[in-house]
């Protein structure tokens, strides 16, 4: 079984910041910043904009994106509850370097930058902790690069949504629902391919009755075929 549908390469983090802090640490923490609440589609953060603050997310999921020249919108990862997002442009000082946007009702802590790098100073393990998730994300961005590199569209996508099967999937009695509200072109930004590509590669599997599609739901009736797929052992599919 080839690692690039195996937990540790996906979109999300494996363990979230606030998961690695002591339960001491996690409180203290939470109590320097005041609660926010994201609608569904509204953005959270937006690229090249000064830090200003932290988020802590407590409930729901969110897609980090950033914009190429040409316009193309790369799916870069998903942030849902104990993540942190902002975190890099706070401690740099630089621009933010992607959009967050909420996939869903979002209820986040927000922490001044100031007041996060002062608790940071002050709290070794907190600091550690937090460079143990960027080390984390850095392999796990550079896994995903490797294993997409050698894949073919369709192997990439079958990849995508093992992982988000693993992840964000929900069993029912006729398959696994992805949980987590995705559009075809946020499918395709995740994978390096055209929204239209994606539509066929969708099509392709209701035919097949692999998956089933609604409007930003989808479910997997057949992960086997998707696993072979992956592992390029249906070349004809």
């Amino acid at each position: 079984m080839t690692e690039a549908y195996l937990p540790g390469g996906g979109l999300d983090d494996q363990v979230p910041f606030l998961a690695r802090l002591e339960r001491e640490e996690r409180t203290a923490l939470l109590a320097l910043g005041h609660e926010l609440g994201f609608s569904p589609r509204v953005v959270i953060l937006h690229e090249r904009e000064p830090s200003s603050h932290v988020l802590l997310v407590v409930e729901g999921w969110s897609k980090v994106t950033a914009a190429a020249p040409n316009g193309y919108e790369a799916l870069l990862a998903l942030r849902g509850p104990g993540d942190i997002i902002g975190e890099s442009a706070a401690l740099t000082g630089r621009p933010r370097s992607a959009t967050v946007t909420a996939l869903e009702q979002v209820r986040a802590v927000a922490v001044e930058r100031e007041r996060f790098t002062d608790f940071l100073a002050h709290s070794p393990a907190v600091s550690f902790a937090l460079l143990g998730l960027t080390s984390d994300r850095t392999r796990a961005a550079d896994r995903r690069r490797l294993e997409f590199a050698s894949m073919n569209v369709r192997e990439r996508f079958a990849v995508l949504l093992l992982d988000l099967a693993r992840a964000h999937g929900r069993r029912t009695a006729e398959g696994i629902e992805l949980s987590v509200p995705l559009s075809k072109q946020e499918l395709a930004g995740s994978v390096g391919a055209s929204r239209e590509m994606v539509q066929r590669l969708l099509k392709e599997l209701r035919t097949r009755q692999v998956v089933t599609t609604g409007r930003r739901t989808l479910l997997i009736a057949r992960p086997d075929i998707l696993r072979r797929i992956a592992r390029a052992e249906h070349p004809d599919f």
